[in-house]
């Protein structure tokens, strides 16, 4: 018996994800939470053998999620479920250490047969994702550019942000400057969406 943990913060998708996966022979969700948090709480208490989690989620999303479960519970195999295939995603989640990628619109049946798969120890990439990954260009900000723009993504001033960041505000400027730059957008708020869009935050 496969045993999974479902995450996903619509609670009608993960009532009909349950539902599905229950008709399936093997496969017993054991738990269903709707916050990354949770996810991570329920995952590391009950340790399933397959968590699937959904990328867009509160409290940690679904990539951070996925990273805190490779470190802490490694023998716990982690899918993404997405409705947002963004190449940049893609990179993330693989990078996180999850062994499956695919978008909410595959059939329920198919879903079940990745569990397995990954389970098996495989791994499962959505091949019309996977192409738009290879197609895509690479994020051309820094690492601290990236911290910087995560840091301001709720809109805090700059003083904020530097002090969560121990930075400098003019250091903070700075990389908030060259993000702007890089993007080609107008300020910080578009520099978030943008990269947003492109999966790199």
């Amino acid at each position: 018996m496969i045993r999974v943990l479902l995450a996903d913060d619509h609670h009608l998708v993960r009532e009909a994800l349950v539902a599905l996966l229950a008709t399936e022979n093997g496969i017993d969700v054991v738990a269903d939470v709707g916050r990354g948090d949770e996810a991570v709480e329920q995952t590391l208490r009950l340790r399933p053998d397959v968590a699937v989690l959904d990328i867009d989620m509160p409290g940690l999303d679904g990539l951070a999620a996925a990273e805190r479960l490779a470190r802490d519970l490694p023998g716990c195999r982690v899918m993404i479920v997405t409705g947002h295939g963004r190449p940049g995603n893609l990179r993330r989640a693989m990078a996180a250490g999850a062994r499956g990628f695919l978008g909410k619109d595959v059939p329920g049946a198919r879903l079940a047969q990745v569990i397995r798969q990954v389970h098996a120890g495989a791994r499962y990439i959505d091949p019309e994702l996977a192409a738009d990954a290879l197609a895509a260009e690479e994020c051309p900000l820094t690492a601290r550019e990236l911290d910087a723009l995560r840091a301001a993504a709720d809109g805090r001033p700059v003083s904020r942000i530097a002090r969560d960041l121990g930075l400098s505000e003019g250091t903070t400027r700075n990389y908030l400057s060259a993000a702007v730059t890089k993007l080609g957008v107008g300020n910080r708020h578009a520099a978030v969406g943008k990269a947003r869009d492109m999966g790199w935050l």
